[in-house]
């Protein structure tokens, strides 16, 4: 299975994302999850987020061992944020792993991640 990683900090203006580290993060979620790649962006629900989620989620669409695992605001908003996208890439939703990263370090970030993933994904070998 490819896991595509994105993560968002709500612009960087809530203080929901103030333990958090959104320069370095990437790379640790490269590091220490197994993803194919990892991405930040400061507002996943913004026109250049909803563009990048779009690409993701198109590339994703034809491979149906694609995960996309999306740590930003509770799950229940990122679901609502991203069906119309779901819908106009054909993106299946059962593919789509939120995660609330709200008030987390990056390390509590990683652990929240690798939970997610370890409920969606039998375990496969670290790539890295």
């Amino acid at each position: 299975m490819r896991i595509k990683a994105l993560v968002c900090n709500c612009k960087g203006l809530s203080p929901s994302f103030k333990n958090s580290d959104m320069n370095t993060l990437p790379f640790e979620i490269e590091s220490y999850v197994d993803v194919d790649y990892a991405v930040a962006h400061p507002q996943l629900c913004g026109m250049g987020g909803h563009r990048l989620m779009e690409d993701v989620l198109r590339s994703a669409e034809s491979d149906p061992d694609t995960l996309v695992i999306v740590g930003a605001c509770e799950p229940e908003a990122q679901q609502k944020l991203f069906q119309q996208l779901f819908c106009k890439t054909g993106f299946n939703p059962d593919h789509f792993a939120p995660v609330d990263i709200r008030g987390a370090t990056n390390e509590a970030i990683l652990e929240r991640l690798n939970e997610r993933i370890a409920e969606r994904v039998q375990p496969r070998e670290k790539r890295h």
